[in-house]
């Protein structure tokens, strides 16, 4: 039995190989911890379920591939990832090296080749845990049950993460924010004017700074609710000090705290 009944987590886009996967690994007494075929689901899921290990298909349909959700996954909650590929192109593995795989597995796979590399990684990760840097925004169980509003953006704005308070606060389904821009799912108003607060962003990414706005300023909802919130949005950065992503950050003020006035008033 492996020990502590390790938890996999599969990301895999063809529905035959993921049930083989999980056959096999069962099959051994590894308990899968969940199944997708997204790579924007897949980091939701590593965050809520904190798996012990990920098989990624590196070349993933849809709008994030796993190279891509591998690196937010390992950089952002420090979860191991394997690489499964049904060829080792050059340059995919080089994109591949910033996720820190401990492994790669080629299709088509034995149970054998599959539980070797399993079994290596997990061993392999319990050595390197030792050594890892703090979580880059904080452990994942505070940010999942923080009520207040959190969002990963990747550079382009992109929300790649989001909290469950978030989705209350916005009135949204998740469906409305993975993989959206984050001013398509809210707007920041200067409370005085009332007008639009530039995209703060490409700003963050482009200069690494942190950008922090603790008065006059409002977040409106797609269903037109205003909100009077402390905000901050600063960059994300990888073990490396390179630019993994965007952490936004929103906090509702104490009712004490709030004099929103009615639109149209001076």
């Amino acid at each position: 039995m492996p020990p502590q009944a390790s938890r996999i987590l599969i990301v895999e886009d063809d529905e035959i190989i993921r049930n083989l996967i999980s056959t096999m690994l069962q099959r051994k007494e590894y308990v899968i911890a969940g199944e997708t075929s997204s790579g924007e689901e897949a980091i939701i899921m590593a965050a809520e379920l904190l798996p012990d290990l990920v098989l990624m298909d590196i070349t993933l349909a849809g709008k994030m591939d796993g190279v891509t959700a591998a690196r937010f996954i390992f950089q952002l909650f420090q979860v191991p990832v394997v690489f499964l590929t049904a060829h080792c192109d050059d340059t995919l593995i080089e994109r591949a090296k910033g996720a820190q795989p401990l492994g790669y597995i080629l299709k088509p796979f034995t149970d054998k080749e599959l539980i070797s590399n399993v079994g290596l990684a997990l061993y392999n990760h319990g050595i390197r845990k030792k050594f890892l840097d703090m979580y880059p925004v904080g452990n994942p169980k505070t940010i999942l049950a923080a009520h207040d509003l959190v969002m990963i953006l990747d550079l382009t704005g992109r929300v790649v993460f989001y909290n469950p308070y978030t989705l209350r606060v916005l009135g949204l389904l998740p469906g409305d924010i993975l993989m959206h821009h984050w001013r398509d799912t809210m707007r920041l108003l200067n409370e005085s004017s009332r007008k639009e607060i530039p995209d703060p962003v490409p700003e963050v990414v482009s200069q690494m700074v942190v950008i922090m706005r603790e008065t006059n300023t409002l977040l409106l909802t797609k269903h037109g609710e205003l909100k009077s919130v402390i905000a901050t949005v600063r960059p994300v950065k990888d073990d490396k000090h390179e630019m993994l992503g965007v952490f936004v950050y929103a906090k509702e003020k104490p009712p004490e705290q709030i004099r929103i006035k009615p639109m149209g008033s001076r």
